[in-house]
């Protein structure tokens, strides 16, 4: 039987232009708002921390945080 990737969380390694998946799924959470951020919409994330991020507004908010600058 086949596993859908349907609403499962990915698990991804980011890249500095990319990410690589190491375990399938549809979506990723973002680490400031918790919201689904599908994969094909995913645009900003950090390789240092290895988080994604929901817009650029999150990210920046990441780095706000103490110990955010890498």
């Amino acid at each position: 039987m086949l596993m859908s990737n349907r609403d499962r969380i990915a698990r991804l390694h980011y890249l500095p232009y990319s990410f690589r998946v190491l375990q399938a799924g549809d979506h990723v959470l973002c680490a400031v708002t918790r919201r689904k951020i599908a994969l094909d919409e995913l645009r900003y994330w950090s390789v240092a921390r290895q988080e994604a991020y929901a817009d650029a507004r999150a990210s920046a908010q990441a780095e706000l945080k103490p110990g955010g600058a890498a």
